[in-house]
């Protein structure tokens, strides 16, 4: 089939992203494992294991969904729509999906990392209360937490909700 050079510039782009976020889903996998190992239960007192470890925990499979399954979902539902009929969706919608998803993507797993190990840190250092530990959380600045946090959660869902609806009128006339 033959396709616009924006789908496959689209396509390295999704592909090239999801490579990436392939080697550092697996790589954050090898370092919660070898993090969590140095967590001392005896010392932590109030703090158990998984409360000190679960942030960290979760990023492995969110990178995995969010860096790798969702761009590849993305061009599989491209690929589907345009092979079975669907018009062309243009280079201004998957321009404007990925300029906010995929950067605002790698800071949402960037806020991840940073804060599973601010908890795991935190915990190994001696702070074993999670609301004094969250306090401390972007140097205690709770507006700006909440800012970055809004802005590449919004990012990420404005991109995503460009390409759905773009993909939804591009199946409204099947050839």
């Amino acid at each position: 089939m033959n396709y616009p050079v924006h789908y496959r510039t689209a396509v390295r782009v999704y592909l090239r992203f999801a490579l990436v976020f392939l080697m550092v889903g697996l790589l954050s996998g090898v370092a919660f494992q070898e993090s969590s190992k140095k967590f001392n239960v005896a010392s932590a007192g109030d703090m158990g294991y998984w409360d000190a470890n679960l942030r960290l925990a979760l990023v492995h499979g969110h990178i995995f969904f969010i860096g790798v399954l969702l761009p590849v979902a993305l061009l599989g539902m491209l690929h589907l729509a345009r092979t079975h009929g669907g018009t062309e969706i243009g280079p201004k919608a998957m321009r404007w999906t990925s300029r906010l998803y995929l950067p605002c993507a790698a800071v949402t797993v960037a806020l991840m990392l940073y804060k599973g190990y601010h908890v795991l840190l935190s915990a190994r250092s001696g702070t074993t209360d999670l609301d004094a530990i969250n306090a401390t959380y972007f140097g205690g600045i709770t507006v700006l937490r909440h800012v970055i946090y809004g802005l590449a959660h919004t990012g990420m869902a404005v991109g995503l909700g460009i390409f759905a609806w773009a993909l939804w009128c591009s199946l409204r006339t099947i050839k």
